[in-house]
Parts: C-alpha cells; structure tokens; sequence
C-alpha cells in the first residue's frame, strides 16, 4: 500500500533492490529543518547525530537518509549530499554551501546477499524518486531487508518494512512519522496486546521473545544485530532542545509496539524534524508523537510481504 507524510516541504524517494534485498530511502527537506535525535539502543550506525544536539552550531539539515547494508549503507549520505549541492541546497559557508545529511542504518547483511549494500550512487538515486505525493510501503526503501523477531536467528524471524502513519492535530498542525521495523523483539498491537510479528514455531504461530528469554532457549552468540530508524516530522515550530525533546518522548512509541525494544543487540534511533512557522502545544505533540510512532510501527510489519525465504505476519499460519 502507499501513505502519505503530509508535513509541508518533505519529500520521501526509495532506492529498493529487490534481488539483492536491501534499499535505503530519503527525507529530503531541502530548504532546511530543525532537527533533533533519540539513540536509545546500544548498537547504532548512525552519521552526523552530534550536530543536532542542542548548542552545536549548525541550526538547519536538509535531508535524513536510511538506509540497509549495515554501516556500509552510511555511504549513502554521499550520494544525498551531491544531490542536494548540485541544486543549491545546504548549510552556508564562506566556500559554499554545505548540505547536512544525518543518516542510521539497519543490519540486513543476513537476508539476501550480503554483498550488495545501498552506496553513494543509490542514494542519488532515491532523491531522485523523492516526491510529496503517495510513497509505498513496506518492503522497500531502507524497509527492504528488514525483520523482527530474531532471537532464534534470521530463518525463524518474520518479515516486516517500512511503515507511515500521521495524525493533524487542530489548527492545521500534523505530527508524522516513517520507521523502518528492524527490531529484534516482538511488534505488539498496543491496543490488544496481540503479538503481530515474532519468532515463529517450526509448524507456525508466533513465540514470545520475552518467554525465550526467561527459559534461555537461545544462544547468544548467534543473535543478530538489529534496529529500529525512522523520522517523526511536524509543521509545528520547534527549537533544537524542543526537536531533541520530541525524539526522545516519540521513543515511547517504540516501547508500546516492540518488546522487548532498546536491548544490547538493537541500535534504535529517532529523528525529529521541525518544518513551518505554526505554532503548536508541545505537550500535545509530545503525545502524539508517541502515538504515530507506534501506529508506523504497525504498518512497517503488516504492508510487508514474504521475501528471501522470511514469511511476512500474514503468511504465517495461525
């Protein structure tokens, strides 16, 4: 299915390798955002995170990128940058302008072949596909190699991707968020508490991470790496204390919809973009930031389809 951002001024474009299964995808924001960040697991990959934190000096970004292949798939920002240079977009310098392009990755190394990571020229590629209109979900983009349940390893795992969700608060005000679900636990409903994607019994159904763990069925040398990227972006006007804030109260999303989440072997992280001049009750978009996470979530595991040999949550028997 296809979903729209709807927060003026972003445009989204996928570079998706289906053969290979790996992708990335871009948040283009071209005359510039204030942005934060929330790293709340312990393995990330991740460029140019320290800049946004309150008191740097650059005010502005230009783009997020996301992107498979591990921390090859960094490479990727290279192919954004000269996008963006070629067409007049950055931060000024007394040489120029400077685009500034933070970027995480997720660890698909292990579905598909493990040799073709997103780079510089699929980077490029993406911008190139960048649009303000609908962008498909799911498997593709950065979502392409991504799966969630893997403590028995990646053959157990179920297959998830990227997902949209938004919400326009009064006053014309939108809190949105895109996520790529590479999580290594669970994704919950959290409405019910159905388990909606996990680690899968041999003849199908899903087993509790969580009650894996308690019985110490697993073996540690073999968990993968894992992680949860995305942006969450609004028309509202935020500062930098107020973006990094919002990255990490939106983190809450994570921990509704994925259990256990921010473990040792997941490298989750949050951006926040500001875009527009509205001004809005930071309360409220604290809240709903939250909730947009986790309803993208959702939407990652359940647009997904079966590929490189993982059943999607809808293939799996019951």
């Amino acid at each position: 299915m296809s979903a729209v951002l709807g927060v003026p001024g972003i445009k989204i474009g996928h570079y998706t390798d289906k053969d290979n299964i790996t992708g990335c995808t871009v948040v283009l924001c071209e005359q510039g955002a204030v942005a934060g960040v929330d790293i709340s697991g312990s393995a990330p990959g991740t460029r140019e995170t320290e800049l946004l934190r309150p008191g740097k000096l650059v005010e502005k970004i230009q783009a997020v990128i996301l992107s498979g292949g591990s921390a090859f798939g960094l490479d990727t920002a290279t192919g954004v940058m000269r996008y963006l240079e070629e067409r007049g977009f950055g931060h000024e310098t007394s040489a120029g302008k400077v685009p500034i392009v933070p970027a995480a990755i997720i660890y698909d190394l292990n579905i598909g072949n493990s040799k073709a990571r997103p780079g510089a020229s699929e980077g490029y590629e993406a911008c190139l596909a960048a649009t303000d209109g609908e962008v498909t979900e799911g498997c593709v983009g950065a979502g392409t190699g991504a799966a969630v349940g893997k403590i028995l390893g990646i053959e157990r795992a179920t297959k998830s991707g990227l997902g949209i969700a938004n919400y326009r608060i009064r006053d014309g005000i939108i809190v949105a968020a895109l996520v790529v679900v590479n999580a290594f636990g669970d994704v919950i409903d959290p409405k019910t508490g159905e388990i909606i994607a996990a680690p899968r019994y041999p003849s199908g159904g899903f087993i509790s991470t969580v009650e894996i763990l308690k019985k110490g069925e697993f073996i540690k040398g073999t968990l993968p790496f894992n992680t949860i990227i995305g942006i969450v972006a609004t028309n509202a006007q935020l500062n930098k204390e107020q973006t990094n804030r919002l990255a990490q109260v939106a983190g809450a999303g994570i921990a509704r919809a994925v259990n256990p989440c921010h473990t040792p072997y997941d490298g989750d992280v949050l951006f926040t973009l500001s875009l527009g001049q509205k001004k809005g009750d930071f309360m409220t978009l604290a809240a709903l930031a939250a909730e947009v996470v986790s309803a993208a979530i959702l939407r990652g595991v359940l647009q997904a389809k079966s590929m490189g040999g993982i059943p999607a949550a809808g293939d799996v028997k019951k």
